[in-house]
């Protein structure tokens, strides 16, 4: 098979934005920015207090505008040169097509869009700008932020699962596959799928089995393995899984 047309598929977790500085609500106890998740990330806390949570998303927009794509993320967007590309992340900031990756699916929604809160399919580019109370789509309705919240469907999982199915060479890097949906989109790796873990800590899994594996931060590990792959070189520490 001509390496150039090998379909790489790349399930990106927060492990991967907190190497440019985005904080992430697991790594503090389950706080989000000092905030509970309940009170920033559901659609309760949106009936409750929109304001807040607004305020919360705008905060996080303009952490976002000083945070830059790190090593791990070029590492991805230079797989391009030789690999048919296509990345699904769980996380909602624009750092991957920053880095330079073209075929980005984001299953949590993005930080850089408003959507109608009655329409789903009414999306805003928000250009750096908040969102405030009394910003309405054209519907009439309050805009809120692209995001899916614990406790909504997560409609992007039609689109990521016949990805997943047709991917050879599957990387997963910086999340230990425990949140679902996202965590089932591995089982559906066809027979004969490269299997290909990067993070800085060995999680106990099912998701995981079959992985080869590697211990180490995206940052830090997805050049070299970018670079092995490239190159025809990758040789798995690890032969058919966990050690």
């Amino acid at each position: 098979m001509n390496r150039s047309k090998q379909k790489v598929v790349v399930i990106s977790g927060a492990g991967m934005s907190a190497e440019s500085g985005l904080k992430t609500f697991r790594d503090a106890d389950g706080l989000w920015e000092g905030h509970r998740v309940e009170d920033v990330a559901t659609p309760e806390a949106w009936e409750r207090d929109p304001e807040m949570v607004l305020d919360f998303y705008n905060q996080r927009r303009r952490q976002l505008r000083t945070a830059e794509p790190n090593a791990g993320h070029r590492a991805l967007a230079q797989l391009e040169e030789k690999f048919s590309v296509e990345i699904i992340t769980q996380n909602v900031d624009d750092l991957h097509e920053r880095a330079g990756s073209t075929r980005v699916l984001h299953l949590h929604g993005e930080l850089g869009l408003a959507r109608s809160s009655v329409d789903e399919q009414l999306l805003y580019p928000l250009e750096g700008r908040d969102i405030r109370l009394g910003d309405l789509c054209e519907k009439g309705s309050q805009l809120r932020p692209h995001i899916v919240w614990f406790g909504e469907m997560v409609p992007a999982m039609e689109k990521a699962e016949p990805i997943v199915r047709k991917a050879e060479i599957l990387v997963v890097v910086g999340t230990s596959l425990v949140v679902y949906p996202a965590a089932s989109l591995v089982s559906l790796a066809p027979t004969g799928c490269r299997r290909l873990w990067t993070n800085p800590q060995m999680v106990e899994s099912g998701s995981l089995l079959g992985f080869e594996m590697r211990e180490t931060t995206a940052a830090v590990g997805l050049p070299i393995l970018a670079e092995e792959l490239m190159n025809g070189l990758f040789t798995p520490e690890t032969e058919g899984g966990r050690p």
